[in-house]
């Protein structure tokens, strides 16, 4: 049996615990906030509750893994319902799309305004899911620790056809030639925090998470899935102690020997670093202790793309919206510029709305909506956000109003914003990113920092810097990585 400390009650590190636990390990989890779930968090205010990270259950096989690996079921802790449309589309001249699980449906809607593409939707989707599931037997079914280990002379022939070599921009061209079509299936590079324009084509695989297996929504709110999961580590013995932030790793002989919190020694021998793994080294880890990973390479790794984040409380209903929702910009290259070329807000950025509400009526008071609206913005650096985040706020009501939402602005009696240096101080998120780094080039998607140190015996990470990346089933993968390779000794 180990003695184990987990850093962060994120996703990841809450999927460690829960199978090290399971696996008879003493398991403690130091959490610097005073809930689990990291950026999966929750703001209630008046009546109104807003998940404030992600927002759409995918890939759902991965949580009921968890559950049943530790003796449990998922369904019986958390009632799932599944969303259909899963995103409604809107652009500026009118045009409307709802995308749904009903392949003739989907078709259907993009038969209305762009016919040559209808039709390639299917041969696109069984690409799609092509690339999904030689992923899921190379990539996402086991730690990554070393590229060499991917580009095998057995791996090498399928890295080719999941379209590693080529933008996910360029592989959408290949099938589509409506600017709108290709605006939608560019979008998967975001799920990442990346530019469709510069990321692999790998990530044409996303869809088929969605098309193919599924969207949901767990009644009560996304925070629900935090709260059980960390439950479930607790019913198998797990220790939490929240409000405690870890300030060190300490370390002797090239080996993890426990964490400084406070005026406190934890005594371990291992330790799952859930925090955002740049941050991780940088902050908690002495420089003499990771050449690899020295200050002035931490700073060349490019972040992902930040998130600012307007949540608004209305005194009425939209019944334009779905419960996911797209608002495309006129020019989505531009876009992706301004957020990684000359890291400013976009003039004319894209807007995501997710209104819950429309499917649990419990998250706002009665004929209200909870409207978590999200824009891809820089990482810190640039942007003074203090001073630009309220007029910020007002420009994406505008904008909403010019897509239809009239009256949006008068109907609003809560507000509140949340910016990337929000992300960085809250969650201590390198630059205030969203998915810790981004995955703007060919191979970038396979080369997040490892599962386990190659330097320190004892140190292992989970979270979405990690392998295999960000979105909350593959954080959850992110931990299972972590516990097998550490019970696996």
């Amino acid at each position: 049996m180990k003695k184990i400390a987990v850093i962060g009650a994120g996703l990841g590190g809450l999927s460690a615990a829960c199978r090290l636990a399971r696996d008879g390990h003493s398991v403690t989890v130091f959490e610097k906030n005073d809930r689990p779930g990291g950026k999966v968090n929750l703001v209630e205010s008046e009546g109104y509750s807003f998940d404030t990270g992600a927002s759409l259950v995918t890939m759902k096989h991965v949580f009921e893994d968890l559950f049943e690996y530790c003796g449990d079921d998922l369904e019986e802790r958390i009632e799932l319902i599944p969303l259909d449309p899963i995103c409604r589309y809107f652009w500026k001249d009118g045009t409307r799309l709802d995308a749904s699980t009903d392949l003739e449906r989907t078709q259907t809607g993009i038969a209305a305004f762009a016919p040559g593409d209808a039709g390639k939707l299917g041969d696109y989707l069984e690409d799609s899911r092509r690339k999904y599931e030689i992923a899921e037997r190379t990539f996402l079914a086991r730690p990554l620790n070393d590229l060499s280990k991917l580009l095998t002379p057995s791996n090498i022939p399928d890295l080719f056809r999941i379209s590693s070599t080529k933008t996910l921009d360029s592989h959408n061209r290949r099938y589509f030639d409506s600017e709108k079509v290709r605006q939608l299936f560019d979008r998967y590079a975001t799920y990442n925090g990346s530019s469709p324009y510069r990321s692999p084509a790998t990530f044409a695989l996303i869809p088929y998470a969605e098309f193919g297996l599924g969207a949901w929504y767990p009644k009560g709110g996304i925070f629900r899935i935090p709260t059980e999961i960390e439950a479930l580590a607790r019913r198998h013995g797990t220790e939490f102690r929240y409000s405690e932030p870890v300030e060190e790793i300490v370390i002797e002989g090239g080996a993890v020997k426990g964490v400084r919190a406070g005026s406190d020694f934890f005594e371990c021998d291992t330790v799952v670093a859930n925090a955002d793994a740049i941050d991780t080294y940088r902050r908690l880890v002495p420089p003499e202790h990771r050449r690899k990973y020295s200050d002035k390479r931490l700073d060349s790794i490019e972040p992902s793309c930040g998130g600012f984040v307007l949540l608004l409380g209305t005194d009425r209903k939209f019944d334009q919206l779905a419960h996911h929702n797209i608002f495309f910009s006129d020019d989505y290259r531009e876009e992706f510029r301004a957020i990684f070329g000359s890291l400013t807000v976009p003039e004319d950025p894209t807007i995501y709305i997710c209104a819950t509400s429309r499917t649990d009526p419990t998250q706002a008071p009665d004929g209200c909506e909870n409207l978590f609206i999200l824009l891809n913005v820089p990482y810190t650096g640039v942007v003074d956000w203090e001073s630009e985040k309220e007029g910020l706020g007002d420009s994406v009501i505008d904008a909403l109003e010019g897509f239809g939402l009239e009256g949006l602005g008068g109907s609003v009696v809560y507000r509140e914003a949340i910016t990337p240096e929000d992300f960085e101080t809250r969650y201590r998120a390198n630059r205030g990113s969203i998915y810790g780094m981004s995955s703007n080039g060919i191979l970038s998607a396979f080369m997040r920092i490892p599962n386990r140190s190659n330097e320190i015996k004892g140190l292992y990470f989970a979270g979405g810097s990690t392998h295999p990346g960000g979105g909350m089933p593959l954080v959850l993968l992110s931990g299972k990585f972590a516990a097998e390779m550490i019970s696996e000794g």
